[in-house]
C-alpha cells in the first residue's frame, strides 16, 4: 500500500505487516508499480526500486528538473501504466504475493 512517503507491503493470506519503507525525500503520496523483481515508488519527484520481498532500496534517482506533478508509471512488462488507485493496488498485492512466498 502506498500512503504519505511510505510503503507497506502486507502479506495477502493473514494480513501481517511484512516490512515498511519510507521515502527520505518528497511529502506526497506514494504512487508504486511492480516492474519484474522491483517495486518502483515515486513521491513528489523522486524515484526509488525497492526489493518487494526484503524492502532494501537498490537505488534512488531524483528525477532532477523533472517536477512533482501526479505520476503515471509505464513499463513494458505493465503497458497499462500504473499510477490509478486500482492499478497501484494490484502492483501491491502483487509485491505482498513475492513478500508472502518468500
Amino acid at each position: 500500500m502506498g500512503f504519505a512517503k511510505r510503503v507497506v507491503v502486507m502479506n495477502k493470506r493473514i494480513g501481517d505487516i511484512c516490512w515498511t519503507w519510507k521515502a527520505s525525500k518528497g511529502s506526497r503520496y506514494a504512487t508504486l508499480m511492480l516492474e519484474g523483481r522491483l517495486l518502483i515508488v515515486r513521491v513528489s519527484g523522486w524515484m526509488w526500486a525497492i526489493d518487494p520481498v526484503t524492502g532494501e532500496e537498490p537505488w534512488p534517482n531524483p528525477l532532477k528538473g523533472l517536477g512533482s506533478g501526479v505520476a503515471y508509471m509505464v513499463s513494458t512488462r505493465n503497458p497499462g501504466g500504473g499510477g490509478s488507485t486500482s492499478q497501484s493496488a494490484v502492483a501491491v498485492d502483487a509485491a505482498a504475493a513475492v513478500a508472502g512466498a518468500a
